[in-house]
């Protein structure tokens, strides 16, 4: 019999263990970043080889979105994320056994690294589901802006966190923390979450009734009546879900500008040391972390006061044009300093849309969230594949400037696309 503090809701409790396990996950997708001047070293990496193994993860990790959004949907949150999780830990671990000295470690680089993304292709997909069958409608944008609040905190952490275990005991050491933290929070996860609310033995009457009067479906339907298909073409006949993958595309690119080349470069291009480089590289996750949860509690409250467009819609767009503003600015400025604020201040920016994102995909798709949540983050994690190489490429011919310029063009067009979404056409209406 599962015990639940009293006067915590249950599903309060998941979502936030879904925030660390998002953190988790940038953890253990972040950490080749930090430990990068060290790895590069071991293996004779330069900065483009370092791309592409940057690359690798995301290319894995956006070709397995769709699976994994269509196993989130047929065997549900509780078992697809678990398996996640354990397969990120022994992912995570088989880094530290590559040998060095070898004419193929770049290629075994690269394979783990793709592993390693498709194992964490579960995710937010999964999580997704999990918003559908046991979150209401008023509460998707506060609890998506918890979810991905894991984001910031996981990648803030990391930097302070590994740096100090690097020092000390090496990057290996550092790996092998990362994957004991993610199994042992894979397990907990198991043990608590449930993929419906009926299922929970800690779910009160009074809280059953809240999670149902505010669904905009019934999650008991497939186990009813048998699992339903996924309407493909009504899908792929919206609009909006082109113009979500094209915004995310454009989302994915500017974030993966932070978690694969912030340290880096402030490290090597603002001349900061070790240390001081790995304080400023928390800076753009903490304003991630707060302003997600910020992004998500407005979203909800303007989503009340003015409907679901106003507040998912025009809030993303506005939060991105403040991002490319940011980034501008931030990238030109003579000293290091402003420029690490600066920047960090367009990364919580970028983030005050990311529930919005999240949230619109259940408030279209409802029962089929995860699939179309997926599609979604596919060309997100496209647009970071992109950046993870582009980046350097451009820096190295046109300036680091022009790097964060094409950034903040993404983040324009970002902005426009939201323009054609419409979450309060339900895909099931």
């Amino acid at each position: 019999m599962i015990k639940v503090v009293p006067r915590i809701r249950v599903r309060y409790f998941l979502g936030f263990w879904l925030f660390i396990l998002s953190g988790v996950a940038f953890l253990d997708r972040t950490n080749i970043s930090i430990a990068g001047l060290d790895i590069s070293r071991d293996y004779g990496l330069n900065n483009q080889s370092l791309g592409w193994v940057f690359s690798a993860f995301l290319i894995g990790y956006a070709g397995f979105q769709l699976p994994a959004g269509i196993l989130a949907a047929r065997f549900g949150p509780r078992w697809v994320l678990t398996l996640g999780v354990l397969w990120w830990g022994v992912a995570t671990a088989l880094i530290t056994a590559l040998p060095t000295g070898t004419e193929h470690t770049l290629g075994l680089l690269i394979a783990v690294r793709f592993l390693l993304g498709a194992g964490e292709a579960v995710i937010y997909p999964a999580a997704n589901q999990f918003v559908a069958s046991w979150i209401p409608q008023n509460e998707r944008g506060v609890m998506n802006g918890l979810i991905f609040a894991g984001v910031g905190a996981g990648s803030g952490l990391t930097p302070p966190l590994l740096t100090w275990i690097i020092l000390g005991e090496g990057w290996r050491a550092a790996f092998w923390f990362s994957a004991f933290v993610g199994c042992a929070a894979g397990m907990v996860w198991w043990v608590f979450a449930r993929d419906n609310p009926e299922e929970h033995p800690g779910v009160s009457r009074a809280e059953l009734k809240e999670i149902r009067s505010g669904l905009t479906f019934d999650s008991r339907d497939g186990k009813r009546t048998g699992e339903r298909a996924i309407s493909w073409r009504a899908l792929f006949a919206r609009r909006d879900l082109a113009a979500l993958m094209a915004g995310y595309f454009s989302f994915g690119y500017i974030a993966w500008v932070f978690f694969s080349w912030f340290f880096l470069y402030m490290a090597q291009v603002r001349g900061v040391n070790l240390k001081l480089s790995a304080r400023y590289a928390m800076l753009p996750f903490l304003c991630m972390t707060v302003f997600c949860l910020v992004g998500g509690s407005l979203s909800d409250r303007l989503t009340k006061r003015f409907g679901l467009r106003f507040g998912r819609c025009y809030l993303a767009a506005a939060s991105l044009l403040v991002t490319a503003a940011f980034l501008i600015v931030g990238s030109q400025v003579s000293s290091p300093q402003w420029a690490g604020i600066i920047l960090a201040g367009g990364a919580g920016a970028l983030y005050m849309s990311q529930s919005s994102f999240w949230s619109v995909s259940v408030d279209i798709a409802g029962r089929s969230s995860s699939v179309f949540s997926s599609l979604v983050n596919m060309a997100g994690q496209f647009g970071g594949a992109l950046t993870a190489t582009m980046t350097p490429w451009i820096a190295q011919r046109f300036g680091w400037t022009t790097s964060f310029g094409v950034a903040a063009a993404m983040a324009v067009v970002g902005s426009l696309c939201w323009l054609v979404v419409h979450p309060e056409r339900a895909l099931e209406d």
